[in-house]
């Protein structure tokens, strides 16, 4: 007998409910609010530091007063989050663990100039980390016992315990004389090539983007020749003056024969000032016909996710099906500061078929240069650079980046024309929302300018505005609006379809191919939904809808931990149990910082996987996004402890497979749950 529950409530079947009363709604916005490189810095051009806005310089109250209301505007959304590292006592070397050599605690020669003579001088620099392999593996922590599938059950203790061999260090059974370890190279280099990522930029690398001795000669150019042009948004034609080719041309063939009739003003300018970019870009300038064309009608999408969507999350939706992937946002001005962490959004696994990178900014001074580091670095791994036009916090939106460039067509204009120059061959796509305000959508005024005009090659358009963020459905209609304004002028002026995908509010297959055949789409971009279930790229591949049991979940969070600890740079402790034949190569690390790195990343992906209902569960299908969960009980054991909207039962969960966490350990959720341990003794 059905029971009548409030609207917009998930219809469970009466025998599995506890109470009428639903839970709170997650604050998605505080979510997606909260990035773990997004901290407070302002996306302004580093030259301009000392400047707000890069107009007259500030003074230092006026800096604080900025300061303070920073502070203000991250109240309440746990943006400030800071989780404290628990170290081994004894830490290796991480050189000495990739098996190279340590260039610190050895003699260097430090050059002294003193009464106009230079006399060198030794002087020793040390490592603070031990180079001592064997008493960093008498000291360090049993290695952990990945558990196989078969040991997952779906009643107490949800994993079986191994038996004390099993969990004997390698190193155990070397003294007991029960294992010889023999390494086969064949199989280690094979394993190797097959897990090693892309996209690693090193510290040499990373030091001269930091002290601006990177060349960016096609930056230069373009960014010297935009000067000369009025910065007006009002005057939009301007941004066709210096585009990179003649856009009309009627066929690849004549637009080659006519490449210096129709050269455009900057192209001339480059060429009569002998640059410098000449030095390293090619004579005749990327038309664009000669770019990339994207073929994505019918791929799935993986949306490009803050803090949950890293490298390890985005193989695991791989596995299940996503054919394009994309990482986490990154800001243009962190990468021009050199970031480590920044630059490390751009490593590609190679499971990743299509991959692209995200970036974001608010004027062609960063992304341009920006965008030619990143062409230069991932020269050959990389399929597209994502401009976001979309994201909707204030961290962001204020400084004239993500959705504040909807109201700035000129200004995003020069930035995809800048692109486009500055990465060669790689195409430059879009992300967008409809518009800013409620009510005042634009989207379908824009769209149908950024492929013929400026040369995009990939629209998303997520139907919701920025004022909007998740507060209400998305508006389907509009996003087949602007599809076929984008149509209609390509028909018009005879030009090839660029891919489109719509986004918002796809929870299922049903909702997937309903969206594909009413819309116009060729894609659906899959964001919140592949946080709370991965396998929805092969519910949508399969075309049905999976009710999948606790013990598959399970196994999918044994995945998870499995890929958030495996890594192609592989330490020396991960060798001893390579050549055992089991793979545990850390992602971030395989000793105890790293473990507990995982385990928060862990927990990051359970605080949104909680809120997945069974659809065994559900009185009538396909389960909504958006629906309210009341309390409810699962039909094991299992499955109600992964219902479970309690922090506590998230680091639970990861003890699984983890091994227990420090006393000192705490985890702090996105989303505005019970906290794991106190934040304020994290100092």
């Amino acid at each position: 007998m059905s029971v009548s529950l409030p609207p917009g409530t998930a219809p469970i079947k009466p025998q599995f409910l506890l109470s009428y009363q639903t839970d709170d709604v997650p604050d998605d916005d505080a979510a997606e609010g909260s990035t773990s490189h997004a901290d407070g810095r302002r996306d302004v051009d580093p030259r301009d530091q000392e400047t707000e806005g890069g107009g007259k310089k500030i003074s230092g109250a006026q800096r604080r007063k900025i300061a303070k209301e920073e502070r203000k505007n991250k109240r309440g959304a746990n943006k400030g989050r800071r989780f404290q590292k628990v170290r081994d006592e004894v830490e290796l070397c991480w050189r000495i663990a990739s098996g190279n050599t340590c260039d610190f605690g050895s003699e260097y020669v430090v050059l002294v100039f003193a009464s106009g003579i230079w006399y060198s001088l030794p002087c020793e620099r040390r490592c603070r980390f031990t180079h001592d392999i064997a008493a960093y593996l008498a000291a360090k922590p049993k290695d952990i016992h990945f558990p196989s599938p078969a040991d997952l059950i779906d009643c107490p203790p949800f994993v079986k315990s191994s038996s004390e061999d099993e969990e004997m260090t390698v190193r155990e059974y070397q003294e007991n004389g029960l294992l010889n370890l023999v390494v086969d190279e064949e199989k280690k280099a094979r394993v190797v090539a097959a897990e090693t990522e892309v996209n690693f930029i090193g510290p040499n690398t990373l030091r001269k983007i930091r002290t601006k001795k990177f060349p960016c000669p096609i930056a230069d150019a373009y960014l010297k020749e935009l000067q000369t042009i009025p910065d007006d948004d009002k005057k939009e034609t301007q941004v066709q003056s210096i585009t990179l080719e003649n856009e009309t041309a009627p066929n690849p063939t004549q637009a080659h024969t006519e490449g210096v009739k129709d050269a455009t003003k900057f192209e001339v300018s480059e060429d009569k000032s002998k640059n410098i970019s000449q030095v390293d870009s090619p004579d005749v300038p990327m038309r664009s016909v000669e770019k990339k064309r994207l073929h994505w009608a019918g791929k799935t999408y993986l949306a490009p996710l803050t803090t949950v969507g890293n490298l390890p999350f985005r193989r695991l939706c791989v596995d299940y099906g996503a054919d394009i992937t994309c990482g986490e946002m990154g800001l243009a001005m962190s990468f021009l500061q050199g970031s480590k962490e920044e630059w490390s959004l751009v490593r590609r696994h190679p499971s990743e078929s299509i991959f692209g990178v995200q970036i974001a900014g608010s004027k062609p001074s960063l992304l341009v240069p920006a965008a030619e580091i990143i062409g230069r670095e991932c020269a050959g791994n990389l399929d597209f650079v994502d401009i976001n036009c979309g994201c909707p916090i204030d961290l962001v939106y204020k400084t004239g980046s993500g959705s504040a460039l909807l109201d700035a067509a000129g200004k995003l204009g020069k930035i995809i024309v800048g692109m486009n120059k500055a990465l060669g061959d790689i195409p430059v796509t879009v992300k967008l929302r409809t518009g800013v305000k409620d009510g005042r959508n634009t989207a379908h005024k824009l769209m149908p300018r950024l492929g013929p005009e400026w040369n995009t090659a990939a629209l998303t358009l997520h139907g919701r505005t920025r004022q909007q963020r998740y507060t209400k459905l998305a508006d389907w209609d509009y996003v087949k609006q602007c599809v076929e304004a984008v149509r209609a002028r390509e028909a018009e002026e005879d030009l090839p379809p660029v891919p489109i995908f719509g986004g918002g509010d796809c929870f299922s297959s049903e909702d997937y191919w309903s969206k594909m055949e009413d819309y116009g789409v060729d894609g659906v971009m899959i964001g919140r939904g592949a946080l709370i279930k991965p396998w929805i790229f092969t519910e949508v591949k399969e075309r049905r809808e999976w009710d999948i049991s606790s013990r598959e979940r399970l196994e999918l969070v044994r995945k998870v931990c499995s890929k958030l600890n495996e890594c192609s740079h592989m330490m020396l402790t991960a060798e001893y149990l390579l050549v055992c034949g089991v793979r545990f190569e850390v992602h971030f690390g395989s000793d105890t910082a790293g473990v507990n790195t995982t385990r928060r990343y862990l927990c990051e992906a359970l605080s949104f996987q909680y809120r997945y209902i069974p659809i065994g569960l559900l009185e009538c299908l396909p389960g909504r996004l958006n629906d309210r969960a009341p309390s409810f009980r699962g039909r094991d054991e299992l499955e109600t402890l992964l219902a479970s909207g309690d922090s506590r039962d998230w680091v639970r969960i990861s003890e699984m497979f983890l091994g227990p966490a420090p006393e000192t350990w705490t985890f702090t959720p996105k989303h505005k749950s019970n906290a794991y341990g106190n934040e304020e003794s994290q100092g």
